[in-house]
């Protein structure tokens, strides 16, 4: 009996190591470091020149970028047609076209037809 109650006991705590390993609480990119800060112009290069390179070093990386804006919509906006920021609500800031902005992100990807680098979960820093 003691034996059966130890086996379910081990089996519990898997379930539950299990359960909290799978199901892990989402990033919060706004609160984390940012591990790099650049330029939009700088990291439009890195992934003209390789994007395989470029996708190893920033690839769901927190970073800052900083530049113009070329474009704005309600939850996004892109920075000197390099960079797009895509937010999770919609922006509070009233920022407009052609002015300079840093924002921090999660890198998601590189699109090879816009030629713009993809954030998402972006903050604009103050």
């Amino acid at each position: 009996m003691l034996k059966k109650i130890i086996i379910f006991g081990v089996i519990i705590i898997l379930v539950i190591v299990g359960y909290n390993y799978v199901y892990q609480d989402h990033r919060n990119i706004e609160n984390e470091k940012a591990e790099f800060s650049l330029k939009s112009s700088e990291i439009a290069t890195k992934f003209l020149e390789n994007s395989t390179e470029a996708e190893k070093l920033f690839l769901n990386k927190t970073i800052e970028i900083s530049g113009t804006i070329s474009e704005i919509n309600s939850n996004d906006l892109t920075i000197d047609d390099k960079v797009f920021c895509q937010f999770l609500n919609d922006m509070k800031e009233t920022i407009e076209v052609n002015s300079k902005v840093k924002v921090k992100g999660r890198v998601i990807g590189y699109d090879d037809l816009l030629e713009q680098v993809k954030l998402d979960q972006c903050a604009i820093i103050k």
